[in-house]
C-alpha cells in the first residue's frame, strides 16, 4: 500500500454541492446590489479561504462588506444544505479505505461548516483529522497537507491529495504530494489536467479503481 494517508477535499469531492455554492455566491451578490459573477467565475472560488474567494468573486464589494456578504451567503446556504447529498458511492468508499489507512480532510470550508456537514451525513467516524480554512493558511498554500502530515507522523510519498479543483492540486504540488483530480465537481477537466495529478478520474467508482491499482 503506497498511500497510508489520504486526505480528501469536501466540497464537489465528497458531497455534491458544487452547484449550490455558485448559487448562494449569485444570490448574495444580488442581496447586495453588486455585479452578480458568472456561474464559471463563481465556481473557480470554491475551496479558497474568505478573503481570496470574495475579492476574485465580487471584486466590486467592499472589504467593509465582507461579512455582510458573508452573512448572506450563510443563509442561502443553509435554505439550501438539505439538496446537497454525498456522491454516489462516497459513503461505502470512506468505509473501505479508513479500514486499511488513515483519511483526513482538507476544506476551504470553516470549522463550524465543516463540522455542521460531517454530522449531518454521519462521516465523522472515518477521518481521522482535519484541517479548515480559518484554522491555517488557506488552499492552494500548502499549509493543510504539512499540517495534517505531521500531526498524523505521515511522509509526503505516502500521503494522496483527492480534490475537485486546480486549489487541491497545487496546494498538493506545493507540499510535494501525489494528487487525484476528480471532474465531477467544480472546475473543469481541461484545468485539472493542467496541473498535472497523478490520475484523472470521472466518478466515484473510478477513484475506487485508481486507488485499487495505484494507491
Amino acid at each position: 500500500m503506497k498511500y497510508e494517508l489520504v486526505v480528501f477535499d469536501w466540497d464537489g469531492t465528497l458531497i455534491d454541492s458544487a452547484g449550490t455554492i455558485v448559487e448562494c455566491i449569485q444570490e448574495s451578490a444580488r442581496d447586495m446590489g453588486i455585479e452578480v459573477p458568472s456561474r464559471e467565475r463563481a465556481s473557480h472560488v470554491i475551496g479558497l479561504g474568505l478573503h481570496d474567494s470574495l475579492r476574485f468573486a465580487v471584486p466590486g464589494l467592499a472589504s467593509e462588506q465582507y461579512m455582510e456578504f458573508v452573512g448572506c451567503y450563510r443563509r442561502h446556504f443553509l435554505m439550501r444544505q438539505d439538496r446537497m447529498l454525498l456522491f454516489e458511492g462516497v459513503r461505502d468508499l470512506l468505509q473501505d479505505l479508513s479500514a486499511s489507512r488513515r483519511l483526513a480532510i482538507a476544506t476551504g470550508k470553516s470549522r463550524r461548516g465543516l463540522d455542521r456537514a460531517l454530522d449531518a451525513d454521519s462521516l465523522r467516524g472515518y477521518f481521522v483529522a482535519s484541517r479548515c480554512a480559518d484554522e491555517t493558511n488557506p488552499k492552494p498554500h500548502p499549509a493543510m497537507l504539512l499540517e495534517l502530515m505531521e500531526e498524523l507522523e505521515v511522509a509526503k510519498e505516502h500521503t494522496l491529495m483527492v480534490g475537485d479543483t486546480s486549489h487541491d492540486l497545487q496546494m498538493a504540488q506545493a507540499a510535494g504530494v501525489d494528487a487525484v483530480a476528480v471532474t465531477y465537481g467544480a472546475h473543469p477537466e481541461q484545468g485539472l489536467r493542467a496541473c498535472a495529478p497523478r490520475g484523472c478520474v470521472s466518478s466515484v467508482a473510478e477513484l475506487r479503481q485508481w486507488l485499487t491499482e495505484h494507491g
